[in-house]
């Protein structure tokens, strides 16, 4: 899994960048707020760092390029609202900044979403839906969001999985746990996991 690259950039346009980092020059799909950030490294030698997802399909590979950290982590969570593709994803993105997108799921502002192109009244629903209790608005006083303990659950449950444990037995333990202490980091949770016998 590919988690970043950093490098310089050399290509930048509203829907693509291009970062060259060991000889190679990595071709990006980005957001329009991804781009408004990296506008001001286009032609300096300073190193830009982009976060990676890294999609494969029959016929293609593509990586798509984040500024920060936490638009990646809502780009992976609008993909997985079923009929939100990465297209989709990053359209919703570059339409809406990551405080507003997240604020109007939290808020249950459909309207909003809406507004996306090609996003229709029922998709719009399902995001709503499917993330409200993943997104949690905390501060929106000061405009500052942050994703709930649902997101920490999601890493250590991927993370089980991939040490062979089955999702249906996990599940439940986490459950348990970041219900009992929604404080802990996610190691922190693989940790007690481990713990309880899985």
């Amino acid at each position: 899994m590919y988690d970043f690259i950093e490098g310089r950039l050399v290509e930048l346009d509203p829907i693509a960048a291009t970062v060259q980092t060991g000889g190679f020059g990595y071709l990006l799909n980005i957001s329009l707020n991804t781009y408004s950030a990296l506008q001001p490294l286009l032609g300096s030698d300073k190193a830009c760092k982009v976060y990676l997802h890294h999609v494969v399909r029959e016929d293609t590979q593509l990586f798509f390029g984040f500024f920060e950290k936490k638009e990646r982590s809502l780009f992976r969570l609008l993909i997985s609202v079923s009929g939100v593709g990465a297209g989709t994803a990053r359209m919703i993105l570059s339409s809406l900044s990551v405080e507003d997108l997240q604020k109007a799921i939290a808020e249950s502002n459909a309207n909003v979403l809406k507004n996306v192109k090609g996003i229709g009244l029922k998709t719009a629903q399902r995001i709503i839906v499917d993330l409200k209790d993943k997104i949690g608005a905390v501060g929106i006083s000061d405009g500052s969001f942050l994703l709930t303990h649902s997101s920490s659950k999601e890493e250590a449950l991927s993370a089980l999985i991939n040490l062979g444990f089955s999702k249906a037995s996990v599940e439940k333990v986490l459950d348990k746990i970041i219900a009992a202490r929604p404080s802990l980091t996610v190691e922190e949770v693989i940790k007690e996991a481990l713990k309880a016998g899985i």
